[in-house]
């Protein structure tokens, strides 16, 4: 039985057929690499090019962030519920951070299952 961190694709971790997909559904990240702490600064993650039909869409986008020195991790930051047709996989958020660290993106894509991307930022 596989744990559930092995069911998440990367660009650096699709086997098989994933391998293909991994352009049209590793997010991307869209953020500063350096940024002030506790001043807001926006997080952009989008997919694609990728299709938006009921049959196949991305679903749902989350944000993570790994704080450094921190015992738990990691602290998710938003979710987004999209619906397909009606909405593209691209999302803005404001975050503020005290720390620096990594910020994850992970999509769900309702045929190709979860994909993830990372961003490292410094905090000044």
């Amino acid at each position: 039985m596989k744990s559930f961190s092995e069911l998440i694709y990367s660009q650096e971790r699709a086997p098989g057929e994933a391998i293909t997909k991994v352009e049209t559904h590793t997010p991307k990240i869209e953020a500063p690499d350096t940024v002030k702490a506790n001043e807001a600064f926006e997080v952009k993650v989008f997919v694609g090019p990728h299709p938006n039909t009921v049959e196949h869409s991305i679903r749902r986008i989350e944000l993570y962030f790994y704080e450094e020195g921190r015992s738990f991790n990691p602290i998710r930051l938003a979710t987004t519920e999209l619906e397909p047709v009606y909405s593209e996989p691209e999302v803005r958020f404001k975050v503020k951070l005290k720390k620096s660290g990594v910020i994850y993106a992970v999509e769900y894509c309702n045929l190709h299952g979860l994909w993830e991307a990372r961003k490292e930022i410094k905090v000044e």
